[in-house]
């Protein structure tokens, strides 16, 4: 029989299960602002704006100093690296600002995607090098959870039980590193959008990615009530002819997810994974409103869909400022209704609203 030896005192588990529900508190998701600076400068490309650190500062200056209708619907925010350690205009850390205004402060510690050899395309994430050092010292620069991406594709030949088992196990390792240090991991395997599957095909692959995932966090004696969980809706391929409705994808998603995601996981913060801005929170409204008993809080962690419309305002114009904080208020607060089912669609599509986010291949 195999022996766990303790690794997390009692307090230390109250720490980080306190810290997860504080993120995925009833109505309350996670702005996602943790793209690297090569995503960044794709974002910014497209409103011809410069990729400078001053610019990336002050558009992420923008959406954390919104006015305070986004503070019951922003839990927690996700940062990059650079913007850790950067300040406001009146030289106050971002961190700073975060955990004054109730929210709780991330750090994206993976190193990205390489692939994985003898595999058809397929990838690793890397980063174990050294993360046991930078969340010790994240921690002590104000990070409360950290958020670590795989990556995972359906085609006819894939995923691979390789890949499955090898990005499980990468996440499970991620994951006991951040809860030594009083982290608290997302695990984020993210089954890409790419393709032309169908439905039943993702809920099939969304299914065993799960199971392996929490068999890897299980072996690896992760403390499941101080962990949150960033996975894909269950949809069609991007290229599938048929459109199914919010409330078929409901239903394979809360399914998919009643069959491998343990009870003890606080919560699960869905990733936009290139539906638009509106299809976005469409979606995770129907996710609310499916009729089956869902244990944990379901809820959002969106990058480009709580800032598409956002960027559009900006333009990287320093008077755009004000236009760029209401697309961004008002996609948090529909996201925030989202998360309890109670979001009715007014058709308001906002600067980009309705304008598809897919990237194909998408790379952080």
């Amino acid at each position: 029989m195999p022996h766990a030896y303790p690794f997390l005192t009692p307090e230390q588990k109250k720490e980080l299960s306190d810290i997860a529900h504080r993120i995925v508190a009833p109505g309350k998701g996670i702005l996602a602002a943790d793209e690297s600076t090569g995503s960044v400068a794709k974002r910014f490309q497209s409103i011809n704006a410069e990729n400078t650190e001053e610019n990336r500062r002050l558009y992420r200056q923008l959406l954390f100093t919104a006015d305070d209708r986004v503070k019951p619907c922003i839990g927690g925010v996700i940062f990059f690296h650079e913007t850790l350690y950067q300040k406001t205009d009146d030289g106050k850390l971002f961190p700073q600002l975060i955990k004054e205004r109730g929210m709780v402060v991330g750090i994206k510690v993976d190193k990205g995607v390489v692939p994985l050899a003898g595999t058809n395309g397929e990838t690793t994430t890397q980063g174990l090098d050294g993360l046991y050092e930078r969340c010790a010292q994240y921690k002590k620069d104000g990070a409360d959870f950290a958020k670590w991406r795989c990556v995972l594709k359906i085609t006819p030949t894939t995923p691979s039980h390789l890949a499955i088992i090898e990005n499980a196990n990468v996440l499970a390792r991620y994951a006991s590193i951040c809860q030594m240090h009083g982290i608290v991991p997302i695990v984020e395997p993210e089954i890409l959008p790419d393709g032309d599957h169908d439905l039943k095909r993702c809920q099939y692959v969304t299914e065993k990615v799960l199971a392996a995932v929490y068999k890897a966090l299980s072996d690896h004696h992760v403390y499941l009530e101080g962990t949150l969980l960033k996975p894909n809706m269950v949809t069609a391929g991007h290229s599938h002819a048929h459109k199914n409705t919010p409330q078929e994808i409901a239903m394979a998603t809360v399914t998919a997810l009643r069959r491998t995601v343990p009870p003890a996981v606080p919560g699960v913060t869905f990733l936009s994974g290139g539906q638009s801005e509106e299809e976005a929170t469409i979606n995770l409204n129907a996710i609310n409103q499916c009729p089956l008993h869902k244990p944990w809080a379901l809820t959002f962690s969106y990058g480009r869909a709580l800032q598409a419309s956002a960027l559009k305002a900006w333009g990287g114009k320093k008077e755009n400022g004000k236009a760029c904080q209401e697309e961004y208020v008002k996609r948090a607060l529909n996201n925030s209704q989202a998360a309890v089912g109670k979001y009715v669609s007014k058709g308001d599509k906002g600067a980009a609203a309705g304008e598809s986010l897919f990237v194909a291949n998408h790379a952080y």
